[in-house]
Parts: C-alpha cells; structure tokens; sequence
C-alpha cells in the first residue's frame, strides 16, 4: 500500500468516528507556485462553493491552500483527496 492509499485510509476510519455530515471539511495543500497547478486545484474545487484562502511560501517556490468545503460525506472528501493527485508536485496536509 502506497502512502496515499494509507493516508486515506487512515482519514476514513478517523472521520467515520468523529465527523457528523454534513460538515464543513478544511483540506490543507501545498502546491509549487505555478499557473497551471493552481489552475488545476482551484477547478477542481471552483464548483463546489468552496471558500479558498493562499499563501505564497517566503521564497515564493509554493503556495498554500486552505479550502473549506461543505462535505456530505466522507466518500466525497476521500474522492477529492483522489482527484488532486493528478496535480504534480502537490502536498497534502
């Protein structure tokens, strides 16, 4: 089993003890400072609502993320955790 999978892994079993849904869900995401990585992440949250707050690392190489999204489960924030994975370079935190 990769990291990915474990990690997901581990966050199912964690949400499913101690998240009602619906909930309001912070993903957290590193990203090298580059226009069509972020491009990427932010279309693949722009239709959900989410509200998206960044920050530029000191030496301007990576941008942070924190998204807050609304979540009716933890099926979709598993999914989305999987469709950022195209995104090259990406942190999850």
């Amino acid at each position: 089993m990769d990291l990915q999978e474990e990690f997901l892994k581990k966050l199912r079993v964690a949400l499913l003890e101690n998240t009602t849904f619906p909930t309001n869900y912070i993903y957290k995401f590193i990203v090298p400072n580059e226009a069509l990585k972020i491009n990427q992440l932010m279309e693949l949250f722009n239709f959900q609502g989410a509200v998206i707050t960044t920050k530029d690392s000191k030496t301007n190489k990576y941008k942070s993320f924190t998204i807050s999204v609304l979540s009716n489960s933890v099926d979709e924030i598993i999914l989305k955790y999987r469709e950022v994975t195209v995104i090259n370079g990406i942190i999850s935190l």
